[in-house]
């Protein structure tokens, strides 16, 4: 039996997300629950099943999500891997500390 906990981490890694997240940028994760279009989220894109991506969700399509990379000029998405499977919504990015917090 596998636990999957509500709540996990991913790190960002290069820049499809620019300028709203960048490499290195550390987020926590709600599995599961409401995806809205524009939410920012983990997904896997069911043309590349072992790949975990972080984007922001367009539209609900053919029983999975479109999903686009901030930066138009660096990224990979729905445009080039077609729908993807939506695994969480991102809470926040805890790392680095937001400038309030510092």
């Amino acid at each position: 039996m596998s636990l999957q906990l509500p709540l996990f981490a991913v790190l960002v890694r290069g820049p499809s997300m620019a300028p709203t997240l960048r490499d290195g940028d550390a987020l926590l994760v709600r599995r599961g629950g409401r995806v809205r279009p524009g939410d920012v989220v983990v997904a896997s894109f069911r043309a590349r099943p072992g790949l975990l991506v972080v984007k922001r969700a367009v539209e609900a399509r053919e029983q999975g999500w479109w999903i686009h990379g901030d930066n138009e000029f660096g990224t990979d998405d729905s445009r080039t891997y077609g729908v993807a499977d939506v695994i969480g919504r991102v809470v926040f990015r805890y790392w680095p500390r937001p400038v309030w917090l510092s």
